[in-house]
């Protein structure tokens, strides 16, 4: 038997009671080793973290489970996959357009007329204003990288709409057929000027323009017109070799009637000029005219000169006269008693000096409205003229020409 009280069952001998009284007092006094339990957040922060969690948490999946969170570096993925599949499609879209290779033949019929020495921007903006192709740029390119640029041929041929590029150049490249003469006649020039270009068709081109039963000149109220000058009209023709010139005749008098035709003469008819004055006069601007948005302003000076009673004085008549198309005119020349030279005889010329195309028809049948009585080649101005109301005002641009002439030692001033 031991000294003292039983121990209790269950209970902590009096060395386990006064360690635990111990403890108590270290940590009421602070010295415990323990760190205390963190205090829970304030009811308003633990509301924030709430709403935070909701908001940026990914929806649930279908089995309740939430999904994994995306990573940055997928995004980034999608994005440059996005960015190359752009780029394949491009490529796609410019190869496509340039080789084309669902397009054939095209359908319909267009007819073009490429010129003489016309360059391949100029052919290719022909064929796309027409609809025969649907880019120039990328035509243009298709010529230049399949090296048939420079094998396209002038003439007149008869294409489709939205053919091909490669259909385009394989009939540019083939031309006209070997037993085809084409004769092109430029705007303004007279018969006599024609005729040295229509020697590869056979007779006589200034004896076969005098008259023909496909044209009457005086349902143009062309009385005593003693050919058919002004009525051959400016294009670019096709015939067979060995053809008689009558056919070149016959299309020129039809293209003419085709296109004085489409024109309208209310207003010259107004100023009490008949058609044949309108083709006179349209003579007369196109050989004096060589920028196109003058037409309009030289057939006014010649309608105002006419209202007024003043002489034409227009020196492509006086050429018309002497058969004399460049160079400086003499005196004896300037005051050769033609009818047709105006430096001489008031009003029009009795019949046209050359055939002058549709723009010019068409600027003599209306011309612009101004009180310009006079016109002046421009020094240095490349075909340009200077127009005047008054004497005084075009006397300066005459001096000024002649200055500007003499110190070139009698050369034209007009380009520089």
């Amino acid at each position: 038997m031991t000294d003292g009280p039983p121990p209790v069952p269950g209970g902590r001998s009096p060395e386990e009671r006064e360690a635990a009284r111990r403890a108590r007092e270290a940590r009421r006094a602070g010295r415990s080793d323990e760190p205390p339990p963190a205090p829970p957040p304030a009811a308003d922060t633990r509301d924030w973290l709430a709403e935070a969690e909701a908001l940026t948490a990914p929806p649930p999946s279908l089995d309740g489970a939430r999904p994994a969170r995306r990573s940055r570096p997928r995004v980034g993925r999608l994005v440059a996959l996005a960015a190359v599949l752009a780029v394949i499609v491009a490529v796609g879209w410019f190869l496509v357009s340039l080789f084309q290779p669902l397009k054939g033949d095209g359908d319909g019929e267009v007819r073009v007329v490429i010129p003489q020495g016309a360059s391949l921007g100029e052919i290719a903006d022909l064929l796309e204003d027409q609809g025969v192709v649907s880019s120039s740029s990328f035509f243009q390119l298709r010529a230049r990288l399949a090296g048939r640029s420079g094998e396209l041929k002038p003439g007149r041929y008869t294409l489709a709409r939205d053919m091909s590029f490669v259909s385009v150049l394989d009939a540019l490249e083939e031309g006209l057929p070997p037993n085809v003469v084409q004769i092109s006649i430029p705007e303004g020039l007279s018969r006599a000027e024609v005729a040295p270009r229509v020697k590869r068709l056979k007779g006589n081109y200034i004896k076969a323009t005098r008259s023909n039963p496909g044209l009457d000149p005086r349902d143009y109220k062309a009385k005593g017109a003693k050919s058919l000058e002004g009525f051959l009209f400016p294009a670019t023709y096709e015939l067979k070799k060995g053809q008689p010139v009558r056919k070149l005749v016959d299309q020129q008098l039809g293209a003419f009637k085709r296109n004085f035709d489409s024109v309208d003469l209310r207003y010259a008819r107004s100023k009490n000029l008949t058609p044949y004055d309108v083709l006179i006069i349209a003579s007369l601007v196109e050989r004096e005219v060589q920028v196109p948005r003058e037409r309009a302003i030289v057939a006014s000076v010649i309608y105002n000169r006419l209202h007024d009673g003043i002489r034409l004085d227009i020196d492509a008549t006086t050429r018309f006269v002497v058969g004399k198309w460049s160079g400086a005119l003499r005196v004896s020349e300037l005051q050769n008693p033609s009818p047709y030279n105006t430096r001489v005889h008031m009003g029009l010329p009795p019949g046209p000096i050359g055939s002058p195309g549709l723009a010019s028809i068409k600027a003599a049948a209306h011309p612009a409205k101004t009180s310009y009585l006079f016109y002046v080649a421009a020094v240095c101005g490349d075909g340009k003229h200077k127009f005047a109301s008054t004497d005084a005002q075009f006397q300066k641009y005459v001096d000024a020409y002649n200055r500007a002439r003499e110190e070139r030692g009698g050369k034209s001033p007009t380009e520089c």
